[in-house]
């Protein structure tokens, strides 16, 4: 696990090498065992390595046989000793026993078709030396970043946007388009990030840039599909299920180091501890009984045999360093549990270089319980639409909140209308009423989700719900949050449940084995309660709960909130009036509006990092900073 960055430009030598070193400088914390580089007239490729697989050796930029290819890589192949085997056996000489060398004499030996073999996460470019092209890609579900601007004859890439922001051709400027629709989904939801010209590559792409032009395509996809020939019953489901997750977990186990595990009290990461065969799981929570799920991961570890550590986060220790996380996350991010995935991550780097993690398990096998919607609203929604259309007109006309009136005004929507995702903090009539007039764009939350529903608009209400998280909240905010957290501390996490072998089955289970009446993610459940008691498998998701909406209650954090809801940069960005009034509704009990509250929060403080601050060498010295304490 790495982070990579370069550029392609006509400036100087001197000056190719001046710059790529202060762009590796911004990412020393995804790779502080050591650096590399690679400077010509025509492309300069930097790279900071976290040594995992053969740690003698494994140093980058590497090249192939012939010295005509340059490679840098962040990531983990977890089949490469099966394809070294095979491209040694076609020729092929490798100089490391690393699994990015596999990469290069795959590209040679395949192409573009080297994602048929490829069974990992990663994100990457390789730089042909002789023809002066640059092919690039990211991994299939985008567990790793990959963000790039394109000026000119100008290409400036990395893992980090930080690190792309010290190139003297990109000129810092706020994408107002990202902000507005951040409102709505609580994540950057764009391709073009919250930095003007600044993009991110999308999952499961490559591109190949050569003469100052950039073609980019898709080279897999998540397809929900009939099920194969010889499956025929839930029990053949739940075989297929706990077979392909304990070839994953065994093949994300692959390293040179110590591997650990995450562990909440939910199925998905207590099915990954009690199989990884590891010693070490990590787990944080709160004071308060209701956030903490220190307890329940304990017994766990306890009934397995495996050590557990964990910590209570205090309430000042979760808002102190809420501007470095914002920091770190390159975008902001309104999911309170980026915070909570910050401490497990700096908890667990204490004690090992890896971990596995659970995220993915609800979007592929169907475990967020708002997937149940579909089938709350089937007694409504069987009547002709004009009729369900009118029932939500006459419900949202009653002027205060009554049992059933929101279910009236769902129902009277399409899924494409009504989901567009799993965070849905502001409509666009609030948002118009929150932003400055000349901060309002009007693109509408519709627009940025209709080109994945498009592509299952023959599918059942459910799948479509599961496609767009995987397309839009997976990449957006579960791993995003996952990377820029673990990475803050030079931790690799790697995620079984997101493996194109387990897609393969996950997709193919009939959506009454995936959510029904009875429970989500129904067949991993069945699978996981053959390594799980009853009621582990059984237990309803968490997710790092935080007692955000308690503490806005308090005259400290409220006073701390609004400080922040009445500064000249809200000013000038939101009429600050509504923020406040937000805020102030909430303190007295008169409506919940934590989630609203904590999303403009979390920008402001993003954006006071960003464009206020100077942070030239804010990660360099935090990151000091925070190494010796931690030894």
């Amino acid at each position: 696990m790495c982070g990579f960055c370069g550029f392609i430009d006509n400036m100087t030598l001197s000056d190719k090498d001046k710059y790529i070193n202060a762009m590796m400088d911004k990412i020393i914390h995804r790779g502080p065992d050591g650096s590399g580089k690679y400077v010509d007239e025509n492309i300069s490729l930097g790279f900071r390595r976290l040594s995992i697989i053969d740690l003698a050796e494994g140093s980058q930029p590497l090249y192939n046989e012939n010295n005509d290819l340059v490679l840098v890589f962040n990531g983990e192949i977890y089949n490469y000793q099966y394809i070294r085997e095979d491209l040694i056996a076609k020729g092929h000489i490798f100089r490391t026993n690393a699994d990015s060398e596999v990469i290069l004499h795959a590209y040679e030996e395949y192409g573009t078709g080297i994602f048929d073999h490829l069974r990992g996460m990663f994100a990457f470019v390789i730089w042909d030396i002789k023809n002066r092209s640059l092919f690039g890609a990211r991994d299939f579900f985008g567990i790793k970043p990959f963000y790039y601007a394109q000026l000119a004859d100008t290409l400036v890439f990395g893992s980090e946007i930080k690190s792309i922001l010290e190139h003297p051709a990109i000129e810092k400027e706020l994408n107002m388009v990202a902000l507005e629709n951040y409102l709505s989904f609580q994540y950057s939801a764009l391709s073009e990030t919250f930095f003007k010209g600044i993009y991110k590559l999308p999952p499961a792409h490559y591109f190949i840039y050569k003469d100052g032009k950039m073609e980019i395509k898709k080279y897999w996809e998540v397809s929900f599909r009939e099920p194969d020939s010889q499956y025929k019953s839930l029990e053949d489901f739940v075989d297929a299920t706990e077979q392909v997750m304990q070839d994953s977990i065994k093949m994300h186990k692959v390293s040179d180091v110590e591997v650990g595990s995450f562990l909440s009290s939910g199925i998905d990461s207590s099915y990954v501890a009690a199989s990884f065969q590891g010693d070490k799981t990590f787990t944080v929570g709160f004071g308060n009984e209701k956030y903490n799920e220190i307890d329940e991961a304990k017994k766990l570890s306890q009934e397995v045999g495996i050590q557990n550590y964990h910590k209570v986060i205090s309430k000042e220790e979760y808002w102190n360093v809420i501007p470095k996380v914002q920091y770190f996350m390159d975008e902001p991010l309104a999911d309170p549990a980026a915070v909570a995935l910050y401490f497990v991550s700096q908890l667990a780097s204490k004690h090992v270089k890896v971990v596995l993690s659970g995220e993915g398990a609800d979007e592929l096998f169907g475990g967020y319980n708002i997937y149940k919607e579909p089938l709350s609203l089937q007694p409504i929604t069987r009547l002709p639409m004009s009729i369900r259309k009118m029932l939500g007109l006459l419900a949202e006309q009653i002027p205060f909140d009554i049992k059933g009136k929101n279910y009236f005004i769902r129902a009277s929507k399409t899924v494409e209308e009504r989901f567009i995702g799993n965070a849905f903090i502001f409509n666009e009539e609030e948002r118009q009423r929150l932003l400055k007039d000349n901060n309002f764009q009007g693109i509408s939350t519709t627009d940025i989700t209709k080109p994945f529903y498009e592509k299952v608009e023959d599918q059942d209400d459910i799948t479509k719900m599961q496609y767009l998280d995987i397309h839009m909240w997976l990449t957006g905010d579960i791993l995003l949050k996952a990377d820029k957290m673990s990475m803050a501390h030079s931790l690799e996490l790697r995620v079984p449940f997101l493996d194109k072998e387990v897609a393969k089955i996950a997709t193919q289970i009939p959506v009454r084995y995936r959510v029904n009446e009875e429970n989500t993610k129904y067949t991993l459940r069945l699978a996981a309660k053959r390594k799980l008691k009853d009621i582990i498998a059984n237990r309803k998701k968490l997710g790092f709960p935080v007692p955000i909406r308690v503490w806005l209650k308090e005259d400290k954090y409220y006073n701390l909130v609004k400080k922040t809801f009445t500064s000249e940069i809200a000013k000038k960005l939101f009429n600050h009036e509504e923020l406040v009034k937000l805020l102030d509704d909430h303190y007295h009990g008169k409506k919940d509006n934590s989630r609203k509250i904590w999303t403009v929060y979390t920008f402001l403080i993003w954006y006071d990092q960003y464009f206020v601050k100077d942070t030239k060498n804010l990660n360099l010295n935090e990151y000091n900073e925070e190494k010796i304490l931690m030894a």
